[in-house]
């Protein structure tokens, strides 16, 4: 709000519109500077002046109520009056809303996410696209978009053919029932070693496969047990994670729409034969060819990804559309999104692959063909015996200590991988995450609990009535003592949030919020050790109180748009 005040004042005197003006808008690297700072080098041509001159002719012009202004070499330092800002800050960020943008007006946008395989583990490595996507999903909602998540399950391709296989050749009903995603993780690994040693393995995958397609009873049989098992394992993690899905289509659903994709291609002059395979040639556009139909005949996941974005857009109704998938993936995705171009959709253009890094845990990089894979649960397990442990060292009388255990550790575990940038490769350390110290979600949600604390001894102070009307009174009138150096600089990043709003989104990077929600959190505890709030002196208190409760309300959202939960005590 501040910068776009400034910005606003600014822009008459220097030709540029507001907009441009709040880009250029810096924030001094030193308090004493002042709030803001505007550089005027970029006016040096246009005003034909040097910018010292400019700088000083600008901080003349803008004397206005509430901003003072001075030069300091190329630069305009701004500092705003607080005491006069302050009670309108106060009352913006505390309005239902703030922070709302309307930077989508309404667009559908179809995010693709999660997306695990069927008859594989729900692993650690799951957990990027599960929770970056979530996160996405509910900023665009906040951003004015109209987001639909969809869980693109991997349940069709070769390797049920491979799943079946391996069945038929080591693994019974028996086995199966007994722990299902386990054992079948165990099949899947046997058969890729014993396809080394014997090659026909992978013709007689590749033969199950094509009789599944062909709608074989046995195969089909199989097929269905792998994926209602799977997804009973999968459902148990979303609801741990505090995910949802408005829809959730796997792979098999577009197997009736691939046939209609393989003949627009051909219509339209796209297919080619390849070694008796057909694809779509991508020579101009430096990539590989796509491949469409393998040489048996069977489909391949460009197929179904192709049928896949037409349907969203075409049935769905999307108007931007967004692939949550690992980095690994990125040349996939930018074959798809040409052909998509070549078939002569314009839509094309609003197809994004968000690519992430990869996750290491302690080191180790997960790999279901070689069983090398780290069980969410069983990491989610441990972190919450690790912050009940915490908490019961902490506070051993809390109530409830199990559940807030559960939202402090699986809170950790969501956190620890949205404050890192996504294009970053993670070596995930339970420790660090789950501490309650450092820019980690624990360290966020004590904070928001000791608001809550400092709330509860506010409201038991002994005040007279009177005093507390004249508290409320002063806050729109506050005198120089309320607004200190620490609740000025919360109030001022509390509203500067709708800014990092449009960041994240624009950039969908989740880990601006997340980033933003810490530097929140510590800008309190700063204030909470500098001023006194509960029992501040009359004509303080209410303005303190006022700004402790408006920082919880940030910190808690903000924490739930990045999936995690705020308990009140801790």
């Amino acid at each position: 709000m501040l910068m776009k005040q400034a910005a606003t004042q600014i822009a008459p005197l220097t030709g540029l519109t507001p907009e441009e003006v709040l880009r250029l808008l810096e924030v001094p690297p030193q308090e004493e500077m002042g709030d803001a700072a505007f550089p005027c080098f970029t006016l040096a041509k246009l005003l034909r002046k040097a910018p010292a001159v400019i700088a000083g002719e600008i901080a003349v012009a803008l004397q206005t109520e509430g901003m003072d202004a001075t030069a300091a070499g190329p630069y305009v330092n701004i500092r705003f009056d607080r005491n006069v800002l302050a009670p309108q800050l106060l009352e913006e960020v505390g309005s239902e809303t703030f922070g709302k943008l309307q930077l989508g007006q309404g667009a559908r946008v179809v995010i693709d996410m999660s997306s695990p395989n069927i008859a594989k583990p729900f692993g650690i490595g799951h957990l990027r696209s599960t929770v970056i996507g979530a996160a996405l999903y509910r900023l665009y909602n906040e951003a004015g978009y109209t987001s639909i998540s969809v869980n693109h399950l991997g349940d069709w391709g070769t390797q049920f053919g491979k799943q079946i296989t391996a069945y038929k050749r080591w693994g019974n009903e028996e086995m199966l029932q007994a722990d299902a995603i386990r054992n079948s993780l165990e099949l899947y690994v046997r058969f890729h070693d014993e396809a080394e040693k014997d090659p026909s393995l992978e013709t007689e995958a590749r033969e199950w496969f094509r009789k599944l397609e062909q709608g074989d009873e046995e195969a089909k049989r199989l097929w269905t047990f792998f994926v209602n098992v799977s997804m009973q394992e999968f459902n148990r993690m979303y609801e741990r994670l505090n995910v949802d899905f408005d829809r959730t289509l796997g792979e098999s659903f577009y197997n009736d729409k691939m046939g209609a994709v393989v003949e627009e291609l051909r219509a339209k002059g796209l297919l080619e034969e390849s070694d008796g395979a057909l694809v779509v040639r991508l020579d101009e556009e430096n990539m590989p060819p796509c491949l469409i139909i393998k040489k048996d005949g069977t489909t391949i996941y460009p197929t179904r990804d192709l049928a896949t974005a037409i349907y969203r857009h075409d049935v769905m109704q999307a108007d931007k559309l967004l692939y949550v998938v690992g980095g690994e993936q990125s040349l996939h995705f930018r074959q798809v999104f040409t052909v998509l171009s070549k078939m002569e959709y314009d839509w094309a253009d609003h197809c994004e692959h968000i690519p992430f890094g990869l996750m290491r845990f302690e080191g180790r990089k997960m790999s279901t063909r070689r069983g090398k894979v780290v069980f969410l649960q069983e990491v989610l397990d441990e972190a919450v015996a690790r912050a009940l442990q915490i908490i019961q060292e902490k506070n051993p009388n809390l109530e409830q200590a199990e559940q807030v255990a559960e939202a402090v550790g699986v809170g950790a575990i969501i956190f620890g991988d949205l404050r890192n940038n996504r294009m970053n490769n993670i070596d995930f350390s339970l420790e660090d995450a789950v501490s309650f110290e450092g820019e980690t979600g624990p360290y966020v949600q004590y904070t928001h609990a000791r608001i809550q604390s400092v709330l509860a001894k506010a409201a038991n102070v002994s005040r007279d009535e009177q005093e507390m009307d004249s508290d409320t009174d002063q806050m729109n009138n506050p005198p120089v003592a309320i607004v200190g150096d620490t609740s000025w600089a919360l109030l001022k990043l509390l509203s500067d949030y709708p800014s990092y709003l449009e960041k994240a989104v624009l950039r969908n990077e989740p880990s601006v919020i997340a980033k933003y929600t810490i530097d929140v959190a510590q800008a309190f505890n700063r204030f909470y050790h500098a001023e006194r709030i509960a029992d501040a002196p009359s004509g303080v208190k209410a303005f303190r109180v006022k700004l402790a409760e408006h920082t919880a309300k940030r910190l808690a959202y903000n924490l739930s748009l990045l999936g995690v939960r705020a308990p009140e005590q801790m």
